[in-house]
């Protein structure tokens, strides 16, 4: 049969082509060999010049044989076969409009050219998705291969570039679609088929994954286009519809791009209703199955999210039907139905002129988003705040929503989730910066206007009131009201006999109508029924003729009469308080009645005017109440935030530093305690975090308002000294980092400079404190430019050092601080070739340092100490030959305190009295020895050595360039350099064995100057009683620790003195300060301390607060940096962790989790800690120990598996073979500390001499958190006890007599493997007269009771 003859059906597959159908199918009569393509290819060509598209009925096998060959054959015969076909189907384009207005058209001529259309259609399109299909196989083996050649690997797999060819095709399909080609079907009805047919090639390309990207934008838009032509003429809304929903459930990239074309077609194609079908079928999902089905939740999620962004109002009217997916399991539906709200509150439901019904929707809306701020899921929580947060920034938000917001904000700072924390701290700062109250938020400032402006709405409230009770009703309301009682006086006065009680009204004979009425009036006002009566009786008999009087009804009952007629004249035309009032009654008046003459009717304009002014006053107070609620909540946020600053999340602390700086910037008053406590954070190791803080200095206080750079330097300035005020030496170090940085990079104005300087030379007028701060600034600036000190050095020395009285030790100090930056001691090295920076010692400074040192000894200036100790320490840093210096000033402070101690004994004094030096003196002379000795260690080693290695390296250099004979072979070559490697090694020993030898041999032995004053510091601690000034014991005791810094025989032969004060003395500074001292000889002589570390842990239970902090922080550097031994005895570190201080509670969670860094180090340490802590005896309470347990718990997420255990250890069953390893292993360690010792234990006959001497004796209860002091009784000396060398067979035989007693079983004791005492041990602990009457909080079981 002849192929016009045929009807040619669309087919679902390919191979339906080849199969015979119905009566008069087409079907394919034979695929055509790659061989012969080319040539039947051209024929079809010269075909379709004669005959046009109908040519594809002939050879619609050429076009399917390409198809069926398409992998095969040559790239070049598919291009050509794709440019022919669209030159058919566009050629057969344009000749379709005149066919279809042809009305002689015949059914054969329109069914060839229907197949026609048909033929070509499917050719294409089937090319179209074969070229796609490739095109993707293409990109996937460019993932593999790298997009390197990506385009040229397309081009010579296709013979040119394909994704430029699409977008024809689908324009050329589109202006197809856009003829009205249903007359070319019977009844005008198209199949479905070939729509499907049309719209499947857009759908299969959307399906690539590139799509998406920009490149292929114009494709994109050429497919919606061709899309919306189906929907608006084709009825292709239900298929669209469904294979929509499809593909959002298995494409992901795809979400964004339907929605741009949904969003078009509901906007310029005018299909809005499709917008609710495809609302309609994601609704209609059920919640458990997308919880099944993560990548079609996020599908339909991403694509609800940006709908509403594009079209809030269209999508709006189908939100109802998504609302039960905020009950479902999926988090990703939850949160793009809260974004839809959010949009639709953002962009429909804003403003003040919304409609009743809008409004209602947006608060529901409002209420929703507000009551999943406390989702169970955090990432919904975490996008309710963002939403808020853009809410709040667009101010959408309604007034009276602020505090309950702002409460949800703040509620959230607690949140477990990091993510939600950060989100809050955002949404608190958009509150800042998008409040409508105030550019200064002061909850101080606000309350005093608040109190009074609330004052004064009570007042004027109470006006109101007032004139309300005075004011007369609406007549009709009045009248109502005094019927009753005015119809019981009538009746009263009606009924016989009537007793005249009331004196008759008269009515003058001058008086008016009007006059009368206004009487009767004003004596119904003021309830006077009676006399209003009687005064209408006579006004009866007197104006019978005149209105309203003469209208009185006979037919009436008489109490109808005048009922009525007292009616017609209290309700009359005029209200009574219009009416004047009669002169000869204003002495009826009450105090509270109008005077009706005077006062023409109470203006209605003074009363709308008064309403409107109260509610002014109430709108006022309303305002600053609002603003007063805010203000304290931002205040409470702050407090919740500053605890956030120090979190191991870098995000976190980036907002936490950003909501400050912007809390500052609003004038929130706590927002100054955030600003400082920032300022270590500038040491962070992330460089996230150290930016964010140079970053926020920078805007506070680099950027100052101002007219002029002076003006502004001034400011800046003056914002600076105000950070210094009371600041400790930390916030000083940390400023002083962020003000070098500044000005390294010349972001400090010279201004600035210029202006310090002429405050600090006082050419400007300012406070002492001012000038002290100046000179503070520019030396921190001085660390990044020494120049700025270094070429004034001389003024410094004027404005500071200069001989005046009273001398200013503070301004002193800090010039000293400042001259001292101008060294190198800081800096990184310059090379070892170059000499250290120093100063002659001729040289003024030094001078004037030596004046006012021992000028200053001799008064009792508590300034005068930390002067002197950083002028110690300037001459040692800067002077050529500093112990000289030193070694003067020393003598004379001390030729000063001998020539005041020879003032003292006068010759009329007692002979044997001995002289008394004053205390100060004392103080001064052991504090200055004390900071010589340490700073002439430190010259020692670091100046002295660091000098002796650079002339080494010189000479060395010098001895290689003169000796400079070539090797004889390059293995002797290496042999030396290895050889003048160890040479330089064993130098750098030599040279550290004599800086040791000096300090161990001459500084405090024989003659030298620290050494004469060992006797007289030994003796002040040996003291107490006779020397008991607490300011001369703590100098005494730091100067002591200075001492035995330097020499590791002098710090063995006092170590016990030393250790003997800390547990000994009752003055919590002199236990601080022998704390920091033996902390820095752990790190200097760690085998001589090593002994005494429990008395180190001791002081972790001290009853001083001051105490216990100075022994955290020295035992948490001991332990982090590995100098002592992490025993046992840790336990009492946490117990710090329930301290009731919580800066100690801190600092012992900051140990524990460093502590946990370092591998197993907590888990290895468990045993012992909760062996400790739960011993009845010598640990702590079940509730503190279980709160201690509760607190390790959240310190390190890795040693969860491990604490839960000890609580859990028989319940639970973990399935993780490696877990339960490690859980038994635990287990034996535990239960090997609870039973060591106990098999080594025997029987020990102890008698009843010591242990029933003192029965109640027994060891102290943990009850008490802290062990008291043993009062240290002021007479009683410390003494130095000589080192006990005791032996075995000595202490075994002290043991002896009491094996002789009657026989008693002693109760086991528990012995700890990191407690085990070495005989070194033994011999360091103190004797029982020579151990102060304090016992430790942890009880050592000694070996040495156990012994046979």
């Amino acid at each position: 049969m002849s192929p016009q003859l045929c009807e040619f059906h669309l087919p679902l597959t390919p191979e339906e082509l080849l199969k015979s159908g119905g009566v008069n199918q087409y079907v394919v009569q034979e695929v055509l060999s790659v061989r012969n393509l080319p040539s039947q290819l051209k024929a079809f060509q010269a075909a379709f010049r004669a005959q046009g598209p109908l040519a594809m009925l002939e050879h619609f096998d050429t076009v399917y044989s390409i198809l069926h060959h398409f992998r095969s054959i040559d790239p070049g015969l598919k291009e050509d076969a794709l440019e022919f076909l669209i030159k058919v189907v566009s050629r057969h384009a344009q000749e379709l409009p005149a066919i279809l207005d042809d009305a002689t058209l015949s059914v054969s001529d329109r069914s060839a050219h229907l197949n026609a259309l048909k033929m070509n259609c499917y050719a294409l399109v089937r090319l179209l998705e074969s070229f796609e299909t490739m095109t993707t196989q293409t990109n996937l083996v460019d993932l593999d291969l790298g997009g390197k050649g990506k385009k040229a690997r397309a081009k010579s797999a296709h013979g040119f570039d394909w994704e430029e060819e699409r977008q024809p095709i689908l324009q050329l399909l589109t202006q197809l679609l856009q003829l009205d080609i249903r007359h070319l079907w019977n009844h005008s009805i198209i199949e479905e088929e070939f729509v499907s047919l049309v719209t499947g090639c857009c759908y299969r390309l959307l399906e690539n994954p590139t799509i998406s990207h920009q490149k292929n934008r114009s494709t994109r838009e050429a497919i919606t286009r061709l899309l919306g032509v189906a929907l608006t003429h084709y009825n292709h809304m239900l298929s669209a519809t469904v294979k929509i929903i499809q593909m959002l459930q298995h494409f992901e990239h795809l979400a964004p791009v339907l929605v741009a074309a949904v969003s078009l077609w509901a906007t310029d194609y005018g299909m809005k209703s499709i917008v609710g079908e495809i609302v309609r079928e994601i609704g209609q999902k059920c919640p458990q199955e997308l919880s099944r089905d993560p990548t079609g939740a996020k599908g339909f999620a991403a694509f609800l999210t940006e709908l509403a962004e594009r079209i809030p109002a269209i999508l709006m009217s189908s939100m109802c039907i998504l609302l039960d997916h905020l009950d479902g399991e999926n988090y990703m539906m939850r949160n793009a139905v809260l974004a839809a709200m959010a949009e639709m509150i953002l962009q429909v439901l804003n403003g003040d002129q919304l409609e009743e019904a809008a409004r209602d929707t947006r608060d529901q809306f409002l209420d929703t988003l507000q009551a999943h701020g406390h989702d169970v899921n955090s990432f919904v929580r975490s996008r309710v705040l963002q939403l808020f947060t853009r809410i709040v920034q667009q101010k959408a938000l309604p007034l009276t929503r602020f505090q309950a917001v702002v409460a949800l904000a703040v509620g959230r700072l607690a949140d477990k989730s990091v993510l939600v924390c950060k989100n809050a701290i955002q949404l608190l700062a958009s509150f800042l910066t998008n409040n409508p109250f105030s550019c200064k938020l002061s909850d101080t400032d606000l309350a005093g206007p608040l109190q009074k402006e609330t004052q004064k709405l009570q007042e004027m409230r109470a006006q109101r009131q007032t004139a309300v009770a005075s004011a007369v009703l609406e007549p009709e309301e009045e009248w109502e009201a005094m019927l009753p009682e005015l119809k019981s006086t009538l009746q009263q006065l009606l009924t016989p006999p009537q007793e005249e009680e009331e004196i008759p009204e008269k009515i003058a004979t001058t008086e008016t109508t009007e006059e009368v009425k206004g009487r009767i009036r004003q004596l119904l006002a003021k309830a006077s029924y009676k006399q209003a009566i009687i005064l209408t009786r006579e006004a009866l008999s007197h104006f019978q003729e005149s209105e309203p009087f003469n209208h009185m009804d006979p037919e009436e009952s008489e109490e109808t009469r005048f009922l009525n007629l007292l009616g017609t004249i209290f309700k009359g035309a005029s209200a009574s308080t219009q009416e004047k009032s009669p002169p000869a009654s204003a002495e009826n008046m009450g105090p509270g009645q109008t005077d009706y003459k005077d006062n023409p009717s109470v203006s209605e304009l003074e009363k709308s005017k008064g309403k409107d002014e109260l509610v002014k006053q109430e709108m006022l107070v309303q305002y600053l109440q609002d603003a007063y609620n805010f203000s304290l909540k931002i205040t409470e946020a702050i407090g919740i935030i500053s605890k956030m600053m120090y979190e191991n999340t870098t995000t976190v602390v980036q907002e936490v530093i950003e909501f400050f700086v912007m809390a500052f910037q609003f004038g929130v008053p706590q927002a100054l305690f955030g600003v400082r406590r920032m300022l270590p954070l500038i040491w962070s190791k992330e460089p996230g975090i150290r930016e964010a803080v140079l970053n926020a200095y920078r805007q506070l206080y680099l950027n100052p308002k101002g007219d002029s750079a002076r003006a502004k330097a001034q400011v800046l300035i003056q914002n600076l000294s105000l950070l210094l005020v009371d600041a400790s030496v930390g916030t000083i170090q940390c400023l002083e980092e962020i003000l070098c940085e500044f000005v390294q990079k010349d972001e400090l104005k010279p201004a600035v400079t210029q202006l310090l300087w002429e405050r600090a030379t006082e050419k400007v007028p300012c406070s002492p404190l001012e000038r002290c701060s100046s000179v503070m600034l520019l030396g921190m600036m001085s660390r990044g430019k020494p120049e700025i000190v270094g070429s004034n050095l001389d003024t410094l020395v004027s404005i500071g050092l200069e001989e005046k009285f009273p001398q200013d030790y503070r301004l002193a100090q800090q010039v000293c601080l400042a001259i001292a930056n101008i060294s190198d001691r800081r800096k990184p090295s310059l090379g070892k070739r170059h000499p250290p920076f120093r100063l002659p010692q001729e040289h003024r400074l030094f001078e004037r340092l030596q004046e006012m040192v021992t000028k200053g000894f001799v008064h009792p200036d508590p300034l005068w100490i930390p002067f002197k100790e950083v002028a110690v320490t300037l001459i040692y840093q800067l002077a050529e030959g500093p112990e000289v210096i030193c070694a003067q000033i020393l003598q004379r402070c001390a030729k000063q305190a001998l020539e005041k101690l020879v003032e003292k004994s006068t010759p009329q004094g007692d002979p044997k009295e001995t002289p008394m030096l004053p205390t100060f003196l004392l103080m001064n002379l052991l504090s200055l020895a004390g900071d010589v000795a340490l700073q002439q260690l430190v010259h020692l080693e670091q100046a002295v050595s660091g000098e002796l290695c650079r002339r080494r390296v010189l000479r060395e250099e010098r001895e290689n360039k003169t000796n400079d004979h070539p090797r004889k072979n390059t293995s002797t070559e290496t042999t030396m350099e290895e050889e003048m490697g160890l040479v330089g090694a064993t130098a750098d020993d030599t040279e550290a064995e004599l800086i040791r030898n000096i300090c161990e041999m001459e500084l405090l032995v024989g003659e030298q100057m620290l050494a004469a004053f060992v006797p007289l510091l030994l003796k002040v601690c040996n003291n107490p009683g006779l020397y008991s000034n607490p300011e001369l014991c703590a100098a005494a005791s730091l100067t002591l620790g200075k001492f035995c810094m330097i020499s590791a025989t002098f710090c063995d032969s006092q170590l016990r003195l030393l250790f003997t004060m800390l547990e000994k003395s009752s003055l919590p500074i002199l236990r601080s300060n022998i704390m920091i001292a033996t902390g820095d000889l752990a790190i200097c002589f760690p085998n001589l301390v090593d002994p005494w570390t429990p008395h180190l842990y001791a002081r972790l239970r001290d009853p001083a607060q001051q105490v216990r902090k100075t022994a955290g922080l020295v035992m948490t550097h001991l332990i982090l940096k590995d100098m002592v031994k992490v025993k046992g005895q840790v336990s009492e570190m946490a117990v710090l962790l329930i301290d009731p201080v919580p800066q100690i509670a801190a600092l012992a969670k900051n140990f524990f989790n460093e502590l946990s860094h370092k591998g197993n180090a907590i888990y290895n340490l468990l045993p012992d800690i909760i062996s400790r802590l739960s011993d009845p005896e010598g640990g702590v309470k079940e509730e503190p120990f279980h709160t201690i347990m509760n607190t390790g718990l959240a310190i390190k997420q890795t040693c969860m598996s491990s604490w839960p255990c000890f609580f859990l250890i028989i319940d639970i069953t973990i399935s993780k073979p490696d877990l339960n390893a490690v859980i038994d292993e635990f287990e034996q360690k535990l239960r090997a500390c609870h039973t060591r010792g106990l098999d080594a234990i025997e029987e020990l006959e102890i008698g009843q001499g010591d242990s029933q001497k003192t029965p109640a004796a027994k060891k102290q209860s943990s009850v008490s958190r802290h062990q008291h002091l043993a009062s240290a009784a002021s007479d009683n000396d410390f003494v130095t006890p000589e080192p006990r060398r005791t032996t075995r067979t000595a202490r075994t035989a002290r043991w002896q007599p009491n094996t002789q007693q009657r026989v008693r079983k002693k109760k086991p004791k528990i012995v700890f493997s990191s407690d085990e005492s070495s005989e070194e041990e033994l011999s360091a602990e103190m004797t029982e007269d020579e151990t102060p009457k304090k016992t430790t909080p942890i009880r050592r079981a000694s070996t040495r009771k156990h012994r046979s």
